[in-house]
């Protein structure tokens, strides 16, 4: 089977056109394997993408080599809230009443070991547009590039195809980014909004500066596949990175955030991350999640 076979096949696919974030933690003194197992029942890994965080792991007694639970970045100059959980959930979709449906009973079978502690309601925006206007992964790696970057490598035996997602939802603060002018927002970001052109002679600060994947040593490229997410009239982005590892994430938030060298994002002129993270998302085998390598 190829690497691309074994993975959840949502990480790969492209954004679709509505998503629903489920966030659970295990309830004190419940066992959750009969409710993991009938979970990895009903998701193929397609319409919905499931992650384990790394105490849900060490709860069934098992442990993935790589994972582990986020907990910011040391020397960071800005706020990088650390919000662990047990279990996450990407509804994928087109429908935004089937999510809530779909979501309602996902969270009844759920409910007997797990408490849904956020639900997030995200979608795409004019062909992978932030809120903001500009174009969100622009940089993505595609093809076999973006599987070497998400995927774990046939040399991971049992997890091979098997991903780590970091995910933060960046709440925009959209009056004070509608107050800046035109070149400062351009500025920040490091490219003109309209054609997509990046800027050369962008500050320092300049958010594709600071995140510019081949800069790194080792290289640090992610497959992102965010979505924006709204809330009356407040929004932002669910910034969601598949990785081999979590290497490459921390190396650029660790340049993001200043902890690097002192410089801070432009993006945190006006957004910021209100969570932040980790977990495993399984391989699949014969059409459903493989929870083989935690013993289930």
């Amino acid at each position: 089977m190829s690497l691309a076979a074994a993975a959840q096949p949502g990480i790969l696919q492209p954004i679709p056109a509505q998503g629903r974030y489920l966030t659970c933690q295990l309830r004190v003194g419940t066992d959750p394997r009969d409710v993991l197992r009938a979970l990895v029942a009903r998701t193929d890994g397609e319409a919905t993408v499931v992650g384990l965080g790394e105490s849900l792991v060490r709860e069934l007694g098992a442990s993935v080599p790589g994972l582990k639970s986020f907990c910011g970045i040391d020397g960071a100059r800005t706020k990088l809230p650390a919000t662990p959980a047990d279990l996450w959930l990407w509804l994928r979709g087109s429908d935004r009443g089937e999510l809530l449906i779909r979501s309602r009973h996902l969270s009844a079978l759920l409910a007997p070991a797990f408490d849904v502690a956020d639900i997030t309601d995200a979608f795409s925006h004019r062909t992978n547009r932030d809120l903001t206007g500009y174009e969100d992964g622009t940089e993505n790696p595609k093809g076999d590039a973006a599987i070497e970057a998400a995927l774990l490598p046939e040399s991971a035996g049992a997890l091979a195809g098997s991903s780590f997602v970091a995910v933060q939802r960046w709440r925009h603060h959209l009056g004070r980014f509608e107050a800046m002018t035109r070149q400062q927002q351009d500025l920040a970001i490091g490219r003109e909004r309209d054609s997509n052109e990046e800027i050369e002679d962008a500050p320092a600060s300049a958010h594709v500066k600071r995140t510019a994947q081949e800069d790194f040593e080792p290289e640090a490229f992610v497959l992102r596949r965010s979505m924006p997410w709204a809330d009356g009239n407040e929004g932002g982005l669910v910034f969601t990175a598949f990785g081999r590892s979590f290497y490459a994430f921390e190396a650029q938030l660790r340049r993001m955030s200043g902890a690097e060298d002192g410089i801070i994002d432009g993006l945190y002129s006006f957004t910021q991350p209100e969570t932040g993270a980790y977990f495993w998302c399984p391989p699949v085998r014969d059409g459903r999640i493989d929870l083989g390598a935690v013993g289930l």
